[in-house]
């Protein structure tokens, strides 16, 4: 059996911090891991700003309320969803990717939860487990699963390099040139296309 693990932002949806920086114009919440690939650093980074913008969860649920996945995912994942398993591991939080992933039709989701007061003041977050990405694809593999991957950055690598195959989609031009190794893709048509050839390797 086979098991395509996605990540979700940069991959099926757009980057949710980016949007909520041009929402809010503060403009260092454009950071993701392709800048900081420390993820605690990066999201500690966050929280900061949301603190001394006055940010709140609600603030930021309101921006994702307004997104929409890329144009082709929904189309991409029902065609995963009727040939394998799919999986979505990504390190957004359940509170904020919940609208998104009701719009690709609720496939399985793996990701953290963001921790606010009764304010709605962001005042820290829980990963569900650390490296998680790669834990879950090691994980379906020691239960005789082959595993192919898809992601677009840095916190993709550990899980691109457990999998048994893995694959860009739209990465920057620094992290495809660093690992030669995973083919780019750049479009859902060429996706499908690698992952049956990945499949079909394994």
């Amino acid at each position: 059996m086979k098991v395509i693990c996605l990540d979700l932002e940069g991959v099926l949806v757009p980057e949710i911090w980016i949007n909520v920086a041009e929402s809010t114009g503060i403009e260092a919440l454009r950071a993701t891991t392709r800048d900081i690939p420390d993820y605690d650093e990066l999201m500690r980074f966050r929280l900061d700003l949301t603190d001394q913008h006055g940010l709140k969860l609600g603030d930021i649920q309101q921006v994702i309320q307004g997104l929409e996945p890329f144009a082709g995912a929904l189309d991409f994942v029902k065609w995963l969803q009727s040939h394998y398993q799919l999986i979505v591991l990504s390190d957004t939080f359940y509170e904020f990717a919940a609208p998104l992933m009701e719009q690709l039709g609720n496939p399985i989701l793996f990701c953290h939860h963001i921790e606010a007061d009764a304010q709605g003041r962001l005042t820290g977050y829980q990963l569900r487990m650390p490296d998680q990405k790669s834990a879950s694809v090691r994980a379906l593999q020691a239960i005789n699963f082959r595993v192919v991957a898809g992601g677009d950055s840095f916190n993709d690598l550990t899980m691109l390099e457990a999998a048994d195959a893995g694959i860009f989609f739209r990465p920057p031009p620094n992290i495809a040139a660093d690992y030669p190794r995973f083919p780019v893709v750049e479009e859902y048509p060429a996706f499908r296309a690698e992952i049956e050839r990945a499949v079909a390797s394994l």
